[in-house]
């Protein structure tokens, strides 16, 4: 059993259901199965109803069950690139989440995959941040996300702002902005990141870039490229415009790995989408 502690930070009193849809992003979806599930949401260790009114300052307990079950949602439609009997490689789009989480509950790459292969549990081998489109490698067992963990090599295709060298490295380290839990920032106390580019074309206001990392850190390429005065196209977080495209100009457009059971080698690719070609039309 997974538990979320949630403080109430409203000024006034508020009925629980609307602190934890309004204030902290819970969905509905998960509202409404925890509301089923016996002892799903506690205050001071006794249940507390979604209509109940909950005051600033106490701790809201969201009790989540610790099993391999996601909710299938047949809905979604994700391509498959590649696939055998101990794994499975989607092309994911931009702006699905590969987990779900208290902001998204049934529109994960872990949702289409459960209506995909009910039998099996979710193992992702390469984890994409939401916005960030393309290969995603699921391991169809146990044995086959052991053998295939820090084993498959990536490659990345950004689109930067302005004019980057024909190639480079960049070795920064990265680190935690410390008043925050998701930016991360360059700093020398930071875990040691290197990255590996080489420039594919450029107009007069972008270039797109291959990438290839040494190390994997979060949010690592996002970060690197805004520390030599290059963000990624769309990335507000780390200093990107979004005149042209809504989201991180990002794709993972490759991976490389051994097949588990037979050990031969297998590449896979996912062509640039359309959003990120868009923006060197007239390169």
């Amino acid at each position: 059993m997974k538990q979320i502690e949630l403080t109430v930070d409203a000024e006034s009193p508020i009925t629980l259901e609307k602190f934890l849809l309004a204030k902290k992003g819970v969905s509905r979806r998960l509202l409404t199965k925890l509301k089923r599930q016996e002892g799903g949401i506690t205050r001071n260790g006794q249940l507390v109803r979604s209509i109940d009114m909950v005051q600033k300052g106490e701790v809201i307990v969201l009790n989540l069950e610790d099993d391999s079950f996601l909710e299938p949602n047949p809905s979604l439609n994700v391509p498959i690139a590649y696939e055998n009997d101990s794994l499975v490689v989607f092309n994911k789009p931009s702006g699905m989440p590969v987990h779900p989480s208290i902001r998204h509950q049934g529109d994960t790459l872990g949702n289409y995959f459960a209506s995909l292969y009910p039998e099996l549990t979710f193992r992702s081998v390469n984890r994409l941040d939401r916005d960030t489109s393309g290969l995603c490698i699921i391991a169809k067992d146990a044995h086959a996300a052991k053998l295939l963990q820090g084993c498959c090599e990536k490659v990345y295709y950004a689109a930067v702002h302005g004019a980057i060298p024909e190639s480079g490295t960049i070795d920064a380290p990265i680190a935690r902005e410390r008043e925050s839990i998701i930016l991360r920032c360059v700093r020398e106390d930071g875990q040691r990141a290197v990255t590996h580019y080489k420039r594919l074309m450029m107009n007069e206001r972008y270039s797109l870039a291959e990438i290839h990392l040494e190390t994997g850190r979060t949010h690592q390429i996002r970060v690197h490229f805004a520390h030599i005065g290059a963000p990624l196209a769309g990335d507000d977080l780390y200093g990107g415009l979004r005149d042209d495209i809504p989201r991180q100009a990002l794709h993972c457009g490759q991976l490389s790995f051994r097949e588990p059971l037979t050990g031969e080698p297998v590449t896979v690719t996912s062509e640039l989408p359309e959003d990120i070609k868009r923006l060197f039309d007239h390169t």
